[in-house]
């Protein structure tokens, strides 16, 4: 593949009218210019609900991450899936990220359209068409590609398919305990793996370790796992499987999601297994946090980590979603305009933030008792108390958990300063 009109041909240099959460604008319209319309979301210039994206808690979180593997001499593949936004995977790369992490051959073509040039896929690729995906990219020769296996049979497949293509493909060994979701488990399963990559040994290329540690809930339990993966690690080093990956690149060590990356992180840049070694870590939601599931994590991480502790700052939540006071039909409830198509709801539902009314000043703290009790399609219930001064037309702002099942919701995000000025637009690719 020649990718040297990418960006003209796939950075969908315009943004789509028939999109929502914008402001008004008849035909499409190019990026660039977004910021010079100079829609602003407190003077009701953008329609609602919408998503929107605060620059500079964007820019703090990235630079919070980075320092953070850079203190422990680690790499970071920043997971893709979450935002499978194109835009924010360039600011990762620029800001020092070793690569792009995705879940799958679609998102992988994504990214690559996109300028991505090193994917860790952690997932396992199976089917014809996702494998025809990866070998039509790897026809690049500058494309760094690696996938995860855990059985004879997925082997078997990639490597009959790669022969066919008179190609090779860069494999991560993936680990993984019982009870938990993929990976192979006992030292039996291991060794039939390892004995049907060497059956295939000139299209299939062992290049590392893989392991996910967000099935297990506690940390002990999680160390002893991470301690396993350096043990394998340091065992196939010296067994001589890595040979051929390590004769031109470092071994790759990988893992971390966002609820556990210090841990990972703290076994992981201990490691040392004869030969140069790459350890990759792969949180995801970071970039945007969240006010839920992932800070209660990242206090845990504060507590317990000392180079947390010592950057004497932490993650912000950088997404939010507004929406408008539609209806107060009767005492203690009003009904918001937003709902299961605007919102992530599986990991808690969306948090009442700020209040603003139109022509006021300034956006204010809600109530502590404003809360949201449900939600259906287009509509969220939120409970309020006799006398609040609240009316049809308000603008409420929401903090969301779980910021990877929001980003799918919406195809453009409006990025916004502190004046609540829309400065630019990033499109998502689901």
């Amino acid at each position: 593949m020649n990718d040297t009109n990418y960006q003209d041909t796939y950075q969908h240099p315009v943004i789509d009218p028939l999109h929502k959460g914008l402001g008004a604008y008849q035909a499409p319209l190019a990026a660039s210019e977004v910021k010079s319309l100079q829609w602003n979301l407190l003077r009701e210039e953008v329609s609602l609900p919408t998503a929107v994206l605060y620059e500079e808690r964007i820019q703090h979180n990235l630079e919070w991450m980075q320092q953070f593997v850079t203190e422990y001499g680690v790499k970071l593949a920043p997971h893709g899936k979450t935002t499978m936004a194109p835009k924010l995977f360039a600011r990762q790369l620029a800001g020092g990220a070793w690569g792009i992490t995705l879940a799958t051959a679609h998102q992988t073509r994504v990214a690559y359209q996109h300028g991505v040039r090193r994917i860790i896929m952690a997932n396992q690729l199976v089917g014809k068409q996702n494998m025809t995906v990866i070998a039509d990219l790897l026809k690049d020769p500058s494309f760094a590609f690696y996938c995860l296996v855990d059985s004879v049979e997925g082997v078997d497949l990639l490597g009959a398919f790669f022969k066919a293509h008179q190609q090779k493909i860069s494999v991560l060994l993936e680990l993984g305990p019982v009870g938990g979701r993929t990976g192979v488990r006992t030292a039996e399963q291991q060794s039939a793996v390892l004995e049907a990559i060497a059956r295939w040994k000139d299209h299939v290329v062992l290049a590392g370790i893989e392991i996910y540690e967000g099935v297990l809930k506690e940390e002990a339990e999680i160390r002893q796992f991470l301690q396993r993966a350096v043990n394998c690690a340091k065992e196939l080093a010296q067994a001589g499987k890595f040979a051929e990956h390590a004769a031109q690149l470092p071994v790759i060590l990988t893992g971390a999601g966002t609820a556990w990356y210090d841990v990972v992180a703290d076994e992981f840049s201990k490691a040392d297994i004869g030969l140069p070694l790459d350890v990759v870590l792969r949180p995801g939601c970071y970039l945007t946090h969240d006010v839920g599931v992932y800070r209660a994590s990242q206090e845990q991480i504060q507590t317990r980590n000392p180079i947390a502790r010592k950057m004497r700052s932490t993650l912000q939540p950088a997404l939010q979603l507004w929406a408008y006071v539609q209806s107060i039909p009767e005492s203690g409830k009003a009904i918001i305009a937003l709902g299961k198509r605007d919102a992530a709801f599986d990991a808690g539902l969306p948090l009442p933030a700020l209040h603003y009314r139109p022509g006021n000043s300034a956006p204010s703290a809600t109530p502590s008792h404003w809360a949201v009790t449900g939600m259906m399609d287009q509509h969220a219930y939120m409970t309020v108390a006799d006398g609040d001064d609240i009316k049809v037309g308000d603008m409420i702002a929401f903090d969301i958990s779980h910021p990877c099942l929001t980003f799918d919701k919406w195809r453009q995000i409006s990025v916004i300063n502190p004046q609540y000025d829309v400065i630019d637009v990033v499109q998502t690719f689901f």
